[in-house]
């Protein structure tokens, strides 16, 4: 077996230590791409937010235009 050496640990802790940089990189990158996903989702949730609001609208007029032509029974 070799004999470990203050040499070859110290060999080893720099290569852990690359790869924990490496690491903190690649974290930072994601963090960011979940950063946009979530702006992302939450433009998709206010625009289906603002679809809902606007067929309520509609339905509310189309209701009122139903009743105004006698085409529909008044809400009892």
């Amino acid at each position: 077996m070799a004999e470990v050496t203050n040499e070859l640990i110290f060999e080893v802790l720099k290569k852990v230590q690359e790869d924990v940089t490496l690491v903190r990189h690649d974290v930072r990158g994601v963090r960011e791409e979940m950063a946009a996903m979530r702006g992302h989702m939450n433009a998709i949730q206010r625009d289906i937010s603002n679809i809902y609001d606007r067929l309520g609208n509609l339905e509310t007029r189309v209701d009122r235009i139903e009743r105004r032509l006698d085409l529909a029974e008044a809400p009892v």
